[in-house]
């Protein structure tokens, strides 16, 4: 979101008096220029409620997340956290706050970002080559997904009636790919076609053959 729409809605948040939940759960991936400013940064209103998680740049077993409450929320989100469980496992807490004051979560941020950036490198690669007959991707500085846009010849064409970026997904999970349509994620403007695709988890050989699949089924 640019930060002009970070704005926006920050306004919009404060004239309607509603809050804003921010999950910023994969920031730390980001591999070109500095860091996105967070909303609940430039929040000078008190509406962001910002969410993040160690279950993605570590393990999803650790559970432990966090949060940064407006003062206004404080007192009920602690009340309603004793109610849930009243608090995280200390033995996790405790060998992650030691992870962090080492300087070993940073060394592994560093790690694991290479790894993402040359998976992302890889699955764009294997989409590449198809010209105007083939994807237009959008190259991502952050994050673990892409968007592979259809060529326009293509994106206009249904499938007794489906988009056609469905039915390509269709066709991609019978080539053994797994891939879901840009155009099911709209909700009121007039959709796009396209695929997302996640690169997180996967070496780049693989996610390279699997964009060279992809771009074998526009042909």
């Amino acid at each position: 979101m640019s930060m002009r729409r970070r704005l926006a809605l920050i306004d919009w948040a404060r004239r309607h008096g509603a809050w804003i939940f921010e999950d910023d759960y994969d920031s730390e991936m980001r591999f070109a220029g500095p860091p996105l400013t967070a909303m609940q940064g430039i929040d000078d209103a008190g509406r962001v409620v910002y969410l993040g998680t160690f279950s993605k740049v570590l393990f999803p077993g650790l559970r432990v997340g966090y949060m940064v409450v407006p003062e206004a929320l404080l007192d009920d989100v602690i009340a309603l956290r004793r109610r849930m469980d009243r608090q995280p496992s200390t033995l996790g807490a405790g060998a992650l706050a030691d992870l962090l004051d080492g300087g070993h979560f940073a060394a592994h941020l560093r790690r694991i970002r290479r790894r993402a950036q040359a998976a992302r490198d890889g699955l764009i690669e294997g989409l590449s080559g198809g010209g105007d007959k083939g994807f237009s991707v959008e190259v991502p500085e952050q994050g673990l997904h892409l968007v592979a846009r259809l060529p326009t010849a293509l994106a206009a064409i249904t499938d007794g009636g489906e988009a056609a970026d469905v039915a390509l997904c269709a066709r991609a999970v019978a080539a053994g790919v797994d891939a879901r349509p840009l155009s099911s994620l709209y909700l009121s403007a007039s959709p796009q076609a396209g695929l997302v695709l996640g690169f997180s988890g996967f070496e780049p050989d693989r996610l390279r053959e699997a964009g060279r699949r992809l771009q074998d089924l526009l042909g």
